[in-house]
């Protein structure tokens, strides 16, 4: 079993994703929103050197979604297959990233 995390960049397609997923019979996802590092460093602003990282944002993003999924490991490449449908190429700037990490201990999980 493993614990699919996927920060979405774009959060207006979030409607597409969860869709994409219960179609794939992925059910169970909990929705967070987050906010990076440099995005609050600059809300700061505290020195001169960080105000000036604000030109390095062309398109500057408020917040993201962190998407976290208990999946059992036959479901992971299913769920990182809809990650890159909706967010496109993840090596490219602002799309985004997803990560697994081995669940060794769960309670309270349905099975699909």
């Amino acid at each position: 079993m493993k614990l699919v995390v996927y920060v979405m960049h774009n959060t207006s397609k979030l409607d597409d994703f969860l869709h994409l997923l219960k179609e794939q019979n992925i059910k169970g996802a909990t929705i967070l929103k987050g906010t990076g590092m440099a995005r609050k460093l600059i809300e700061n602003d505290d020195m001169d050197f960080i105000g000036s990282l604000k030109t390095l944002f062309d398109n500057p993003r408020i917040e993201s979604n962190v998407i976290l999924m208990a999946l059992e490991d036959e479901q992971v490449p299913i769920a990182i297959a809809a990650v890159k449908q909706v967010a496109g190429d993840l090596t490219q700037p602002n799309t985004g990233i997803v990560f697994t990490v081995p669940i060794d201990y769960i309670e309270g999980f349905k099975k699909n």
